[in-house]
C-alpha cells in the first residue's frame, strides 16, 4: 500500500540548489515507509520529517 504524504517529498521538480536540499528528506522519508511499520507514530514521523524538510527549503532560500 502507498504512503500518500510521500508526494510531498519529491523534489526531482525542484530547481537543483532546492534538490540537493530536500532530497534527503526524501530518502529518510523512503526509508522511513519501508522499515517502520504502518501506525499512527510512523504518520506523526513523517509529518514531522515534512515540516523539517519545508523548513530547510526554506533556510536555503532565505535573504534575512
Amino acid at each position: 500500500m502507498e504512503e500518500p504524504i510521500l508526494q510531498f517529498f519529491e523534489y526531482k521538480h525542484l530547481p537543483t540548489h532546492l534538490q540537493d536540499v530536500s532530497m534527503h528528506f526524501h530518502t529518510l522519508a523512503q526509508t522511513v515507509v519501508k522499515t517502520l511499520p504502518r501506525n499512527p507514530e510512523r504518520t506523526v514521523a513523517l509529518r514531522k520529517l515534512l515540516e523539517a524538510k519545508d523548513a530547510a527549503v526554506r533556510a536555503s532560500i532565505f535573504e534575512g
